[in-house]
């Protein structure tokens, strides 16, 4: 088993799609790079901490390699925003890969570099780590199936990510 942790905005967003591939075993929502100890939704909303709202993927890397799960995280969102996922504004939204190796650090920007021939913008999703990751709190977890189908926010947002992932990449979506 792997671990992987990206932000590409709004966390209740990125944990849906990653949570529908093949090969993924979990997926936590949390905070990651900021100044803060201990971070909390609150403070981390108020944009004062420098974290980011992220997910820590687990993943199984004979079905889906890390290269794969970052072109996929690549091709979810918009990489050329900055600080920004659609109407989510502030620095805990901006496009990121957290990494904690060398090796991950190059697979990082050679998917930043794939990202990049995909695009007529500049790609903004920058590479960061090692840092501390801070789960998020437990009402977060899970957020899409649950809370997540009623919430006006997410219906708008989610399924148009859903049908990116379909489009894009529907053969790594589980059966």
């Amino acid at each position: 088993m792997r671990e992987a942790i990206i932000a590409g905005g709004c966390f209740w967003c990125t944990e849906a799609v990653f949570a529908s591939l093949a090969g993924v075993t979990s997926v936590q929502s949390g905070y990651i790079g900021g100044s803060v100890p201990n971070a909390t939704y609150k403070a981390v909303c108020s944009g004062s901490t420098g974290h980011a709202e992220a997910i820590k993927v687990s993943f199984d890397p004979a079905q889906l390699s890390y290269g794969d799960l970052l072109d996929i995280h690549m091709g979810t969102h918009d990489p050329t925003q900055l600080n920004r996922q659609g109407n989510d504004v502030g620095t805990q939204y901006r496009s990121a890969i957290f990494v904690e190796t060398e090796a991950d650090r190059a697979e990082a920007k050679a998917a930043i570099a794939r990202a990049t021939a995909d695009h007529t913008a500049p790609i903004v999703t920058t590479i960061e780590g090692p840092a501390t990751w801070y789960p998020a709190e437990d009402y977060h977890q899970e957020y899409w199936n649950g809370e997540g189908q009623r919430n006006p926010y997410c219906l708008a947002v989610i399924p148009p990510k859903l049908a990116k992932l379909r489009k894009s990449f529907g053969e790594r979506i589980k059966a």
